[in-house]
């Protein structure tokens, strides 16, 4: 299968890069694609594939294409309107896009609507772990699509990256799961922060509380990692950025108002993390948000 399905790989980042080396190490034949063309050509010769100038010739590589981008709409830019018709211009009917970026579900749906016209199939599958598991190939990917045999032969591109994967239904599920699960971990930080400021206030000490909640009811992944390992010690440096999980929480909370859902706990955490966002930057470490909320406490 790797030495019949050729793959081409958009966004080659902080995620993209590791993700990209395991499909070569898997051996599929491998082009790579990035707006800094730089980037693409470091890869290409450390990791012993080809580095694409164009769409042009990346579509022409490619059997599968994989995107990790940073938004839904640079993905539909890339697909169809980039260079005069977009990617989807250049790739032969029956191929198959597999966008593994934070996407927006609707949007998503729209996106493959779109591609389906021009004969390419959709899958979205967004993933789950950070730098750490795409470097060692152990991500959780959740997979969304209507072609059935579609994605069974993207299923071995897919296994390269991660260790496992969930089928979460038709196109645009695998996005709304991932910004789901953020919400969800969103809200639990925004949780045990907002117990961390009223407790320390109040007289406790923060390392005790975290301590206590650890071995009590409230213990949950935020408690027992990012505050204790991150926040606790002053590091702030999960490797995951505030401007990720601002995104992937209002893609939470905008799917929720936009499917007619009442969701109130959704929308605060939405905007709560859109001022932490707008007060301490995209690039800054999602825990330092707790900063924003200490500051707007004192």
């Amino acid at each position: 299968m790797a030495a019949s399905l050729r793959v081409g790989f958009i966004g080659i980042g902080n995620m993209g890069w590791p993700m990209a080396a395991n499909v070569a190490k898997a051996g599929f034949p491998l082009t790579v694609y990035d707006a800094n063309p730089d980037a693409a050509k470091r890869f290409a010769e450390e990791h012993g594939c080809d580095a694409a100038d164009s769409l042009a010739a990346l579509g022409a590589a490619a059997d599968i294409v994989v995107t990790m981008l940073p938004t839904g709409p640079i993905v539909r830019e890339v697909m169809l309107d980039a260079d005069g018709g977009g990617l989807a211009s250049h790739l032969a009917k029956g191929a198959i896009v597999v966008d593994m970026s934070s996407s927006e579900p609707i949007g998503t749906r729209e996106l493959g609507a779109a591609l389906a016209e021009k004969g390419i199939t959709l899958i979205d599958a967004p993933v789950s772990g950070g730098v750490p598991r795409a470097v060692d190939g152990s991500l959780a990917i959740m997979i969304g699509g209507d072609d059935e045999d579609a994605i069974e032969k993207a299923e071995p591109v897919l296994n390269a990256m991660g260790g496992r994967l969930f089928r979460t239904g038709g196109i645009g599920n695998g996005h709304a799961m991932k910004a789901l699960n953020n919400y969800v971990a969103a809200a639990g930080f925004t949780a045990a922060a907002e117990a961390m400021i009223m407790g320390r206030k109040f007289g406790l000490d923060p390392a005790t509380m975290i301590e206590i909640i650890n071995n009590s009811t409230g213990r949950n992944f935020n408690t027992e990692i990012p505050i204790k390992d991150h926040v606790l010690t002053g590091t702030f440096a999960t490797g995951f950025q505030l401007g990720l999980m601002a995104k992937d929480v209002k893609i939470a909370g905008d799917l929720g108002e936009s499917i007619d859902i009442e969701a109130p706990l959704s929308r605060l955490v939405r905007d709560m993390w859109a001022d932490a966002l707008g007060a301490m930057g995209p690039t800054e470490d999602f825990t330092v948000a707790i900063k924003r909320w200490e500051a707007i406490n004192k």
